[in-house]
């Protein structure tokens, strides 16, 4: 049980982390900085705006849980680590 709670608790971790940037790629990539980047903005007389993108708090929220269920994973090594003839 130990091993198996170890092996979760760090996939958890790492998937979390892996959320986590993809979404400020994802952030990067809708925001108002990719104006520059577009030709058909860089054309004379064109004016190009950002009028405005989806809120992304809910995705931000995910992150946040994500990182405190790891965290109660981590609780759970504890609790099954003091549970073995490790202890």
């Amino acid at each position: 049980d130990l091993a198996i709670t170890v092996i979760t608790a760090f996939l958890w971790l790492v998937s979390t982390f892996a959320w986590a940037r993809a979404l400020a790629d994802i952030k990067m990539s809708t925001g108002a900085s990719i104006i520059p980047g577009i030709e058909s903005c860089k054309a004379p007389a064109t004016t190009c705006r950002f009028a405005s993108v989806t809120t992304m708090r809910t995705l931000n929220v995910s992150v946040v849980l994500g990182l405190l269920n790891m965290i109660l994973w981590g609780g759970n090594i504890w609790f099954l680590y003091k549970d073995t003839n490790l202890h």
